[in-house]
């Protein structure tokens, strides 16, 4: 019976990696039951498919599969390792991973992710022992109504440095959850090739804005050039148009588009010639 179960779970992983473009390779070491539950839920309305199973049976599916380079993923089975399936390309199933992570406490030996500031406002803390704890990680408190009230923002750890016994309590006791807890991808396979999760987690609004700027810079060099596409076209001709009347005007030349401006500038010209006549004018009459 035991036997025949493994080979069902062997079955369906390898139906799994040959039926999903994509699959990715997850290390669940270390994830509470509760955080998992949480997270199946919020994967539920994607297209994803988590599965988990003994690595050796893993391993039986990657040598059975029909996908070329598929056994490479064994490379990157860490901790506890899961499969996830996707019919997404690799950087939409990172990102989707990232997003089903939940906030947790911090625990003691911890790296703090990024810099952990405690916001000003009241606790419930009465005043006692917290206050000297609070001071010592440069937290300005006060007392008001009975209770502990922090002063001002405050910064209690930088990002990188480890997170004390006492201060993951003091961080616990103000509900502040500073960790995320979550599927950590560790590499993803597509059509052969695998890419480690650090080549796939990109900060999308950073890269929406570089492609931004590429695009700006790039049509600003074409216009500069004179590189006619259908982006550059119209403000070509709206370039030569405006340089070919500027000429036109400058020259004298007389059209339905220059007359206006000619004449205006024949005025301008006019007033400021007989502001100058009076001046020449008298400097004549003295001289003789």
């Amino acid at each position: 019976m035991v036997l025949e179960a493994k080979k069902e779970t062997v079955k369906d992983f390898v139906h799994l990696l040959d039926s999903y473009p994509v699959i990715g390779i997850v290390n669940m070491e270390n994830l509470p039951t509760k955080q998992l539950q949480k997270m199946r839920a919020k994967l539920r309305d994607t297209k994803i498919v988590l599965r988990m199973t003994k690595k050796r049976l893993m391993k039986i599916a990657y040598s059975q599969s029909k996908k070329h380079n598929i056994m490479e993923l064994q490379k990157y089975s860490e901790g506890m390792p899961a499969l996830v399936f996707t019919t997404e390309n690799p950087f939409r199933l990172c990102s989707e991973l990232a997003k089903s992570k939940s906030k947790a406490p911090a625990k003691a030996g911890q790296k703090a992710p990024r810099d952990i500031s405690v916001s000003a406002g009241p606790t419930s803390f009465t005043p006692g022992p917290v206050i000297s704890q609070l001071g010592k990680y440069g937290i300005k408190t006060g007392i008001e109504g009975g209770k502990i009230v922090i002063k001002q923002d405050g910064t209690v750890v930088r990002k990188g440095e480890t997170i004390s016994a006492e201060l993951a309590g003091i961080l616990a006791r103000l509900g502040i959850e500073p960790m995320e807890i979550g599927l950590n991808l560790t590499a993803v396979y597509e059509n052969g090739t695998v890419y480690t999760s650090d080549v796939l987690l990109i900060d999308e609004t950073e890269y929406a804005n570089k492609i931004a700027t590429a695009y700006s810079d790039s049509l600003n060099l074409a216009v500069y050039v004179a590189y006619p596409t259908k982006e550059t076209i119209t403000i070509l001709l709206g370039k030569v148009h405006h340089d070919s009347v500027a000429v036109a005007v400058s020259g004298g030349i007389l059209t339905s588009e220059t007359t206006q401006d000619i004449i205006r500038k024949a005025y301008l010209e006019m007033q400021s010639l007989s502001n100058i006549l009076p001046a020449l004018s008298g400097e004549t009459k003295t001289d003789s």
